[in-house]
């Protein structure tokens, strides 16, 4: 079931635009926000598959606002306006 909030098992998760375009990844997830890597290297990915992601000062944080949907594969973002 898709969703539009992010938990601790998105970690990990591409994060694609509203075209599904892959522009980063799920790093961590800190009190219900996403850190987002918008150039993740192998390392990073996973890191962040074995539930060690960490957000570091290459990460974004993502508001919820702007997602429209979390899938089992993916975070989906709204179009952006």
């Amino acid at each position: 079931m898709d969703r539009n909030h992010i938990t601790d098992d998105d970690e990990g998760k591409a994060v694609v635009d509203s075209g599904g375009r892959k522009i980063g990844m799920v790093t961590e997830v800190k009190s219900g926000v996403a850190y987002v890597n918008a150039d993740p290297g192998l390392t990073d990915s996973i890191r962040s598959k074995l539930g060690w992601g960490h957000a570091d000062e290459d990460d974004y944080a993502l508001e919820e606002n702007r997602i429209h949907t979390v899938t089992d594969d993916e975070v989906r973002l709204k179009d952006s306006f």
